[in-house]
């Protein structure tokens, strides 16, 4: 159960970030909706969860900033008091092959997708510590996982998050805090509606269950490691990608 919990969801506002905080809010947990760009979409999740009777708050903050990462978490502890989920989730893409690949786009992937969850997982570890409790759960995907053409940056982001998850895993789990890495395949999002047609096509040829998975399946997965049920749980990478990675 997370009932009563205080979780802090990063990059919120759409896609599976979105669905992650719907789905904690409705297992009855308090969720900060945390956004960089858009207000009004993370506006409207809070809608959503306060219309379906839970609790939700929408902040601003780009995690990718180390001090503004600790503000964040500053303004949630001092408000609620503690911290007891962190779901490092906020990504972004700059896809390109290699050869065409500028250091710009290279450094604004890993910047935003591995060290914003550094700054968040460092940002708040001293207040799990405090609590002797915590679950912490890194979004990576499959592409950390085994890699994928045109997205040497995003791949290198996400393979790290699994190494930091793992490592992050070792040194807090003598005080109670869980991190575990959930690493989605290909999920229907805004992310994917753009794909054209044959790329869909030619992906789904690549996964076994031969479609797509729903955010949903990603956020029940999310919501189980969060939860109490997954306490002697840690270190561990699961992919949601219909055996996309196996």
């Amino acid at each position: 159960m997370v009932t009563d919990k205080i979780a802090v969801v990063t990059g919120a506002s759409r896609g599976i970030g979105r669905e992650i905080a719907k789905t904690l809010a409705a297992k009855g947990a308090t969720v900060i909706v945390n956004y960089n760009g858009s207000a009004a979409k993370a506006e409207e999740v809070v809608k959503e969860i306060e219309e379906a009777g839970g609790k939700a708050e929408a902040v601003q903050c780009n995690v990718s900033e180390f001090a503004k990462a600790g503000e964040l978490m500053d303004y949630v502890v001092k408000k609620y008091g503690r911290v007891d989920i962190l779901v490092n989730n906020a990504g972004i893409t700059r896809d390109n092959l290699l050869m065409k690949m500028s250091e710009e786009d290279f450094d604004a992937v890993i910047n935003t997708n591995l060290k914003g969850a550094f700054n968040c997982i460092k940002q708040i570890s001293r207040q799990m510590l405090k609590q002797k409790s915590g679950r912490i759960v890194n979004i990576s995907s499959v592409s950390g996982v085994m890699g994928n053409a045109g997205q040497v940056n995003y791949s290198a982001s996400k393979a790290g998050v699994i190494g930091m998850t793992k490592a992050v895993a070792r040194e807090l789990a003598s005080r109670g805090i869980t991190c575990n890495a959930v690493a989605p395949g290909f999920i229907v999002t805004e992310m994917t509606d753009v794909l054209a047609d044959s790329v869909k096509e030619a992906v789904t040829g690549q996964i076994p269950m031969k479609k797509f998975g729903e955010t949903k399946d990603v956020a029940n997965l999310v919501a189980f490691l969060a939860s109490d049920e997954a306490a002697y749980i840690t270190g561990q990478v699961i992919c949601v990608d219909g055996g996309m990675a196996m």
